[in-house]
């Protein structure tokens, strides 16, 4: 298991400022033949980066991914990003945002209250450069033979019996966490590297020019 708190960017349940970051938490589990479970979420509904590439997109954002200055569910890209903020997991309290924001606060327990470094506000705000961050993680590890015998196997089966559940879509079969991990990497091998959209390549090469770096030079399909 990891955790890691991160600099202010979500808004708790009912407020309009934000003092918890996306703090995302990890929990990988080995399955036999390879195989494994692996968790890797924010706490918050998205990560800020989505928010970021439908910014640059000019394309407004899902409902419950964020909230304005005013703390009222905005669909505006950038009213989250200047002076608003991203929601908890769950959304709002009717869709079960108080447990996203309860689990913000447990990374918090973990990253500063355990960790002994910042924690909430009072890790500087994303960005800012003139001090340290001074971010708390924690991590812990298990070794599944001083609790279980055949932990493996029983994970394996676990994991096959929610693949091989009927599919509400015939089209989009059931997976674990860590199957569309797994997918997109097997993608990017086929396609000899990492696609990216090009607003994304467009924005790194305008920066890479003001720092006199070489450019991006993008040799594989790009997503339009």
């Amino acid at each position: 298991m990891a955790y890691t708190n991160a600099s202010p960017r979500v808004l708790p349940t009912q407020a309009k400022e934000i003092t918890l970051g996306t703090n995302p938490l990890s929990v990988a589990a080995p399955a036999g033949d390879g195989d494994s479970f692996v968790l890797d979420m924010a706490t918050s509904a998205v990560a800020f980066g989505k928010v970021e590439i439908h910014e640059r997109n000019a394309i407004s954002i899902p409902e419950g991914w964020g909230c304005d200055a005013g703390g009222r569910v905005s669909t505006d890209p950038r009213a989250v990003m200047c002076g608003g903020g991203l929601v908890p997991l769950g959304g709002s309290e009717t869709t079960g945002g108080h447990k996203g924001y309860g689990l913000s606060l447990m990374v918090e327990v973990f990253c500063g209250m355990l960790a002994g470094a910042q924690y909430s506000k009072y890790i500087c705000a994303w960005k800012l450069t003139d001090h340290k961050a001074d971010l708390g993680q924690c991590f812990v590890a298990v070794n599944p033979g001083n609790f279980a015998s055949g932990f493996n196997d029983r994970m394996s089966d676990l994991l096959s019996l929610h693949r091989n559940l009927e599919a509400a879509d015939p089209g989009i079969p059931v997976m674990v966490a860590g199957d569309p991990e797994r997918k997109h990497m097997q993608t990017c091998q086929e396609l000899g590297g990492i696609p990216y959209y090009l607003s994304v390549v467009k924005h790194v090469n305008e920066f890479a020019h003001t720092l006199g770096v070489r450019p991006l030079l993008p040799t594989h399909r790009l997503i339009q």
